[in-house]
């Protein structure tokens, strides 16, 4: 499971900037589970939005985010709804977040972080992947994450043995995932996302385990112990 919390509002509205239209994903999985991403927390946010004047076109809670098919079949008897929006705001893990902006054409704003259960999460289709970071800024790298898509882990920009497109650690299996955010945030308009300044000031503390996290139940479970449960 991975643990999502919703961001301040204040942070989304920052994310849409001067749209005035959106379309609200959220996920029945995980986020569901964590309180962020099920139909009332998708309702909450809608009531949010548009209490600040933005025109929310359509809402849908998907089973999985993190399953691309899932998000193809799910959002199809949507496309009026999606065409009319200026972007997509998601309610979910980084996993969901990325495999959302993978399907659709538009730009899609993170509305959670994923907070860190600590260890490993188990696997799952696709290729997408999520740090736990706690501080998602998939918002300013158009759905693609650089913790996880880059081999060095680079948030501020390419290195400098990228090559043609290609990253320096694996050139024959890997392209430079500075290179393809670049691409997708041209092919937005929104490459002027790159001058501002969220990745400058990445918190590396915000990816350990919150410390009101480790008395709860899903740490438990997670650590196999009961030892210092409190709620």
């Amino acid at each position: 499971m991975l643990v999502s919390e919703r961001k301040p509002i204040e942070e989304i509205m920052e994310f849409i900037g001067g749209e005035r239209t959106v379309f609200l994903l959220g996920c029945d999985g995980c986020a569901a589970a964590s309180g962020t991403g099920g139909e009332p927390e998708i309702r909450e946010l809608k009531a949010e939005l548009e209490g600040r004047g933005i025109t929310v076109t359509g809402t849908k809670v998907i089973d999985f985010l993190c399953q691309k098919a899932l998000i193809r079949t799910g959002l199809r008897p949507f496309a009026t709804a999606l065409d009319e929006a200026d972007s997509v705001v998601v309610s979910t893990c980084g996993i969901g977040i990325q495999a959302t902006a993978t399907v659709l054409d538009q730009a899609v704003h993170p509305a959670c972080n994923t907070v860190s259960l600590g260890g490993i999460r188990g696997e799952w289709q696709g290729e997408e992947r999520c740090a736990e970071c706690g501080q998602c800024f998939l918002d300013v790298t158009a759905g693609i994450c650089p913790l996880t898509a880059c081999a060095k882990r680079l948030v501020n920009g390419p290195c400098g043995g990228a090559k043609d497109g290609s990253c320096e650690v694996e050139p024959e299996a890997r392209r430079c995932a500075w290179e393809v955010i670049y691409e997708r945030l041209e092919r937005q308009g929104r490459t002027n996302l790159l001058r501002r300044a969220p990745l400058q000031v990445k918190d590396y503390a915000k990816m350990q385990p919150p410390v009101d996290l480790r008395g709860t139940r899903k740490w438990a479970v997670d650590m196999k112990t009961t030892e210092g449960v409190t709620s």
